[in-house]
């Protein structure tokens, strides 16, 4: 996570607080966040989230991370998949956008196989802990 996610997750405490705002934005209805499990032992394999919701456009971000050891399993892209169809066939969102860092490839794999069409490079668009990053933008819209 450290490589590509803002956050630094480098204690309990700060993660933590990361979950009291979740709570917080979930109670407000303007950030959902799932947990990822797994069904057999309820295990943490990662987190997927709806941020920056545009109600009046119909539209929000996806974001998501995975533990280390959920990785390639295709863990992201299912609960990716889920998320989307969710907030486009049932709640009824016209467009749901997904960034990442340009040099994550293993995330431009699970949004391709999440069925966001890549559209664009956003230049030196998100603060990281080792500098600016180019991200690039996906997209997934009703009728995909």
């Amino acid at each position: 996570m450290h490589q590509w996610y803002v956050r630094a997750a480098d204690s309990v405490d700060e993660v933590g607080g990361w979950i009291e705002e979740w709570l917080k934005a979930w109670a407000e209805e303007r950030a959902p966040q799932w947990a990822v499990v797994d069904a057999d032992d309820d295990r943490l394999l990662g987190r997927v989230a709806l941020r920056e919701i545009h109600l009046d456009g119909a539209m929000a971000e996806v974001a998501y991370w995975t533990t280390a050891r959920a990785r390639g399993q295709g863990v992201a892209a299912r609960a990716t998949t889920t998320l989307a169809r969710w907030a486009l066939d049932d709640i009824g969102f016209h467009r749901l956008e997904l960034l990442h860092a340009v040099r994550n490839e293993a995330s431009c794999r699970v949004a391709a196989k999440a069925g966001f069409r890549l559209e664009g490079t956003k230049r030196s668009s998100v603060l990281h802990r080792d500098g600016r990053h180019d991200m690039h933008l996906h997209a997934r819209v009703q009728g995909d």
